[in-house]
């Protein structure tokens, strides 16, 4: 019974020093994170995440298959149709360029975005955040930083 107490309280403490247990996620959901923001940047925050999960998607791929990119999603096991957007790959020198459109744009500020496999790489320096070159409803192209917001602390 002891041996059985002295695993539980083991167990326990090593829960609680790992931050295990309800309300300890301390990851920001994406809805609270983006809803303080302009629509515009709520559309790019919402196709920059996406793009960045095709982008590092992209790039383990082609390091799993020894420098060959792949030519479609399709290849990689992705859907290029969502429910609420469209999805592209190209590449560009072996090097992907993912773009991501709404399908239904007519609401939306941003109707599409695009980003390469730099936005890996300035993620990783710039705290999460990375630019994307997006286009408007209006057909104008501007870059737009999106990614994680700044602390607050």
């Amino acid at each position: 019974m002891i041996c059985r107490a002295s695993w539980l309280l083991t167990l326990g403490l090593a829960c609680g020093a790992a931050g295990c247990g309800p309300g300890t996620d301390a990851r920001p959901r994406v809805a609270d994170v983006g809803s303080h923001l302009p629509p515009d940047q709520q559309d790019a925050r919402a196709l920059g995440l996406e793009i960045f999960d095709l982008v590092d998607r992209a790039m383990a791929y082609r390091a799993s298959h020894r420098g060959r990119p792949a030519t479609t999603l399709r290849q990689m096991g992705i859907e290029s149709l969502t429910t609420n957007t469209v999805r592209r790959i190209l590449n560009v020198q072996r090097e992907p360029v993912v773009t991501v459109a709404y399908r239904r744009p007519d609401k939306r500020e941003i109707v599409s975005c695009r980003g390469d496999s730099q936005i890996l790489v300035e993620a990783s320096l710039n705290g999460g955040r990375f630019t994307l070159m997006c286009t408007a409803r209006s057909g104008a192209q501007r870059p737009m930083e999106v990614g994680e917001p700044p602390s607050a602390d």
